[in-house]
């Protein structure tokens, strides 16, 4: 990882392939935790789901995916604070703020790389637009939810022998989802984000979910997260061309508006067409690195 410090040259688009399999991949506090869905019945993750991922790695400099970063590319932690983290102290954060904001860019990964609205409030130095914006997830088809009861031995009276939680367990039976992400080289300036920020991102993709699997969510997976480099800082190519060259498809069109069942149910691209790859300076798959 030579010159790390360098400021982001290029634009880049990213395309993250999700499956799901009885798992919920993102709850909607605003229907008792069901997997969240939009109003055709395709699924959603939303875009603060999967930065909060990324985030829990950063923060989390005893785990072992930051000590194998830290340990491959010689990572300096005083770089590597997490702003939106619980307990944080908002007027030592706005002291970091003062002057040119130095002291905070210097210290906070995600705010350089996602951007800051926590104290954008009379702060003209606060940064607002991250040079990584990452798109709201919907699956290629619909998707069936499924609600069971949980139990437990140990009851919450005194008097019953266990406890129920009626429908609290709320899944997914399957789902293929899309959620698209762009590196944005004019922020980078702004902000301080520098070519080490965006590579530890991408180094930090392939552990998003095995590495933050939880009850609900025990089986969730990045098949492809598609990095697209273009030749320059304003782009080269269309986004949504690059994106559609690389979203799946059911293999039945008549059961495009149905539930899958299966990874088998989709035709999934492995490659771009060389129309569009010629037009890149780079093409990989994260998760094969």
């Amino acid at each position: 990882m030579s010159n790390e410090k360098a400021l982001i040259e290029r634009r880049a688009t990213g395309l993250l392939i999700i499956e799901v399999r009885n798992s919920n991949p993102n709850g909607d506090p605003d229907r008792e935790s069901d997997p969240r869905t939009r109003q055709d019945g395709r699924g959603e993750i939303s875009p603060v789901s999967f930065k909060r991922k990324l985030r829990d790695l950063v923060e989390d400099k005893d785990g072992p995916v930051w000590k194998k970063l830290v340990d491959d590319f010689k990572l300096e932690n005083s770089r590597f604070f997490i702003l939106e983290h619980r307990g944080r102290d908002r007027k030592k954060i706005e002291k970091e703020l003062e002057g040119g904001g130095q002291k905070f860019k210097d210290k906070y990964w995600d705010g350089r790389l996602f951007g800051n609205t926590f104290l954008e409030e009379g702060k003209s130095t606060s940064i607002k637009t991250g040079v990584v914006q990452f798109g709201l997830g919907v699956s290629v088809c619909p998707v069936e939810i499924e609600r069971m009861t949980n139990t437990s031995k140990a009851g919450v009276e005194g008097d019953k022998d266990r406890g129920m939680a009626p429908l609290a367990y709320r899944i997914i039976k399957h789902g293929v989802y899309c959620v698209s992400f762009f590196i944005n080289p004019t922020a980078a300036k702004k902000t301080g984000c520098v070519r080490e920020d965006i590579n530890v991102m991408a180094k930090l993709i392939p552990f998003a979910y095995p590495h933050t699997a939880s009850y609900i969510r025990p089986s969730v997976e990045i098949r492809h997260a598609w990095y697209m480099e273009h030749t320059s800082a304003l782009g080269s190519c269309s986004d949504f061309a690059l994106i559609d060259a690389l979203t799946p498809k059911r293999k039945n069109k008549e059961d495009a508006e149905k539930p899958s069942v299966s990874w088998d149910d989709y035709d999934v691209p492995t490659d771009l067409p060389e129309a569009l790859k010629e037009k890149l300076q780079s093409f990989r798959d994260l998760m094969n690195e």
